[in-house]
């Protein structure tokens, strides 16, 4: 089912939106190399809680953790675990956050220390990406203009392998609802975007070969190849000239650039 929401319901949207765009800010400030992925979904757990949040992930589906942290070739739903970050690592980190009856969905990826030239264009690519998503989520387009525009300049222009088994959504009261949005596809197909649908776009790019598989965890993705993949998303609201992005992330690029343990220089 779609859902369209009330000018106020986008603002309770936005703001479970932002709370988790303050968490990723605080997971960048606290990133460095030598500390486990379950420490940071601990800190990342209680900034939630002590900020009047719940975090969306956790027993979701039996999911056991607050955040999603997929590091390297874990495209996405990667387990927290005792897992020590070393330089050159890449750590996508995926959060929800539920508050006031709606939820906020983002994720970016994090390059710790000297990561290579080829992966760092990798994060330049999916990031552009993403935004060359939100460009087409407004009024009247489809669905299909979204994953064109990812898949054209990912794929087409870059030569990188789009995954095709995971996709962006709709987001609000639940965590996951209509419509979905593949990061692949034609232009002019799928649903026509009206006003105020609110999506979670969320490109997930991988270096090689687009083939993916599941570990026996049933949640853990990673690239069949071994080689790296790159997760970005925002929460978008679409509108009739240029869609209203309810995420934010000049305050975890702040605090990327402010961690000298972070490598931010692809952009």
């Amino acid at each position: 089912m779609i859902h369209i929401r009330t000018n106020e319901e986008i603002e309770l949207i936005r703001k479970s939106a932002l709370m988790v765009s303050a968490t990723l800010t605080e997971v960048a400030k606290f990133l460095k190399e030598g500390i486990t992925t379950s420490s940071i979904d601990a800190m990342a757990e209680q900034f939630i809680r002590d900020n009047g949040g719940v975090p969306s992930f956790k027993g979701y589906g039996g999911f056991p953790a607050s955040l999603c942290i997929s590091v390297n070739e874990v495209v996405v739903h990667g387990f927290p675990s005792d897992y020590v970050l070393k330089d050159g690592d890449i750590i996508s980190v995926d959060c929800g956050v539920y508050m006031n009856g709606y939820h906020g969905d983002s994720a970016y990826t994090f390059a710790i220390g000297n990561v290579t030239p080829e992966t760092l264009k990798l994060l330049q690519v999916t990031k552009q990406s993403l935004y060359k998503g939100i460009a087409e989520a407004k009024e009247n387009n489809r669905v299909g203009d979204i994953s064109f525009a990812i898949e054209n300049y990912t794929h087409k222009e870059h030569g990188y392998g789009v995954v095709r088994e995971l996709v962006g959504h709709g987001v609000g009261k639940n965590l996951h609802e209509d419509p979905q949005v593949p990061n692949y596809g034609k232009r002019g197909t799928g649903m026509k975007l009206v006003e105020n649908l609110v999506l979670a776009i969320e490109p997930m790019i991988n270096l090689g070969t687009h083939k993916v598989f599941t570990e026996e965890d049933g949640w853990t993705v990673k690239t069949q190849d071994g080689k790296a993949s790159v997760h970005f998303e925002h929460d978008v609201c679409v509108k009739k000239n240029e869609a209203l992005i309810l995420s934010d992330f000049s305050i975890i690029e702040a605090a990327e650039k402010a961690n000298i343990n972070l490598n931010s220089s692809y952009y």
